[in-house]
This record gives C-alpha cells, sequence and structure tokens, in this order.
C-alpha cells in the first residue's frame, strides 16, 4: 500500500494489435485499484501519452498494454525520462523479451531448453527451405497468438509467412512440440501455482485464450512433482536471463524429453480468462489483492 496517497494512471489500450485485450486488462486493474481506495484513472496510451500523464498529474503507472510500444520497453522508457514509478519489467528486459526470437538465443545460450527455430525476414528465405513438419510460425514480436499458424503442408509455408509478415518484419519459424501446455506464473520472481491449459480446439488461439468456455484450465496442473519442480525451475531461470521484474508468465510445453520454454510475456494478461489471476486465485491471493501487489512494485528501472 505504499502508493496510496499517490495518483495512479493505469496505461490501457494504446497502438498495437493486441489494443481490446489491454483495455479489457485495464479496465478491471482500474476496477480492482477503486475497490482498494486507490486514486486511480484511465490512462489510454496514444501518440499524446507525455502530455495526458503530465496534465492528469500521473506520479506512478500501472501498466496494463499489451505488444507493441507497451510491452516492449517504449512506454517504460517514456517513464523513466519522465521519472514516473512503473509496474513490471524495465526497458531491456521488455525489449528481449517482446523479440521472442532474442529470447529464445538467451535462453539457449543459458542452456535451457526450447524448441528449434529459424528467423526470417524475408519471403525468399522460405522459399525451398528443408524443414521437418509440422512447424509454428509466428511473429517475433506479437503476443495474444496473433499472426499465428501451425503448418502441416509444406504448401502452406509461404501463406503462413506472409499472414504473419502482416504484423512484423521478423518472423519466426519454430519446431512444432506435441504436449500438455502449462503456464508459470511468478511474482516479483516467486513462481506461482501452476496452470495447465487445455483448449477445447487443440490449438490455444486468440479465440480460445479470450472466449470464456473455449479452454480448460487446470490449476494446480495435474502433473508429477517432478515436472512440477522443473518447471517452476524453469520458470525462475527464463525470469532471471531476461531481466524482469514484477510480475510475468513463463509459457511451457511438456514433451516426452520433458519441459521447453516457449516465451515470457513481461505483462501478462489480466482479463476475466487471463492466466496470472487464475494462479492467483489458486494460492488464495484475489484479483483485486493481486492487482495491488503489482501496484506495490511499481518502480523506476534505470
Amino acid at each position: 500500500m505504499k502508493y496510496k496517497d499517490k495518483k495512479i494512471g493505469v496505461l490501457m489500450g494504446g497502438l498495437s494489435a493486441e489494443r481490446e485485450i489491454s483495455l479489457r486488462s485495464g479496465n478491471a486493474c482500474l476496477k480492482a485499484l477503486a475497490s482498494k481506495g486507490y486514486n486511480a484513472v484511465a490512462i489510454d496510451a496514444l501518440r499524446d501519452l507525455p502530455f495526458r500523464l503530465r496534465d492528469e498529474g500521473i506520479e506512478v503507472a500501472f501498466i496494463a498494454l499489451h505488444g507493441r510500444y507497451g510491452e516492449d520497453g517504449t512506454v517504460q522508457g517514456l517513464l523513466e525520462v519522465m521519472g514516473i514509478p512503473y509496474t513490471g519489467s524495465g526497458v531491456l528486459a521488455s525489449a528481449i523479451a517482446i523479440n521472442k526470437a532474442v529470447t529464445k538465443e538467451i535462453l539457449i545460450s543459458k542452456g535451457i531448453r526450447t524448441p528449434g527455430f529459424i528467423a526470417v525476414n524475408r519471403i525468399e528465405d522460405v522459399r525451398g527451405l528443408k524443414i521437418n513438419l509440422p512447424v509454428v510460425v509466428k511473429p517475433a514480436k506479437e503476443g495474444s497468438t496473433i499472426g499465428i499458424s501451425i503448418v502441416r503442408d509444406i504448401k502452406e509455408l509461404i501463406s503462413a509467412v506472409e499472414e504473419a509478415f502482416r504484423y512484423d518484419t521478423l518472423v519466426l519459424v519454430e519446431d512444432f512440440v506435441k504436449g500438455r501446455e502449462v503456464t508459470v506464473s511468478l511474482l516479483d520472481g516467486r513462481p506461482m501455482a501452476i496452470v495447465e491449459v487445455r483448449p477445447k480446439s487443440g490449438f490455444y488461439d486468440f479465440q480460445s485464450k479470450y472466449t470464456a468456455g473455449m479452454t480448460e484450465y487446470i490449476c494446480p496442473a495435474d502433473i508429477s512433482n517432478d515436472i512440477s519442480k522443473v518447471c517452476r525451475e524453469m520458470a525462475v531461470d527464463v525470469y532471471g536471463a531476461v531481466g524482469c521484474r514484477g510480475a510475468a508468465r513463463v509459457d511451457i510445453i511438456i514433451d516426452e524429453g520433458g519441459p521447453q520454454a516457449i516465451e515470457i510475456n513481461t505483462i501478462p494478461g489480466m482479463t476475466e480468462t487471463s492466466l496470472l489471476p487464475k494462479a492467483a486465485a489458486c494460492e488464495g491471493l484475489s484479483f483485486d489483492e493481486l492487482v495491488e501487489r503489482m501496484l506495490d512494485g511499481a518502480s523506476l528501472k534505470g
């Protein structure tokens, strides 16, 4: 409750392809802060953001932005320059985590198991490419499974890469890993209850993520103690390797060889179907309490 006497700006919306999800996350967090008695206002993070922050007299920023400009270090850098403490990771960690290719290179260098991949920045790079199918094609710097495809036929590869290029100038062609999907949320570096994700469609896409009833969530995940321990340790290692702060979420696939880290999200979703609040609830932490804990961690990182 260290910021009870400060004016809080909940940064939401923004300019990315995940704007609508960000508005849902932001409004849920705003409601939680209001219920706890905080002086909090909504700030739509558009091009006039510096002026809005100044004119509103914002003293602390709660970042509920997803994707480009909000999760990539851009807004974090602005807040550092303006001297406004903010939630979540700093500039560098945010810039690393949003770029799946850079993140995976760091994980590989640290000996953390992750699916193999190639990164391409031209459509010509995939013509005649010899790969083992299936593969996952995804933009390097988008979230919420936007622009992602699973390619099972080589004839579909070009169109899948073209679709991903609609959202980014760098695209990953990643080995498809068949296994159980789990997530480990972390708060200030501490792993929380593991959530298993079972989409009814078989693919945890945008609709499965944000439509109630489309996915079954099991918390705590029905996995062995040994595998649970490995997943938690892997999440802590990924969090540390990237240099994260505050809340984050590591997505993991468990195949026959054990867990593999897929990616880390530095601003996890905070909607009614989001995974961080589910993990918190599994540990007896209400949504409002979770939001307050996240706010308490706000700081300047520079």
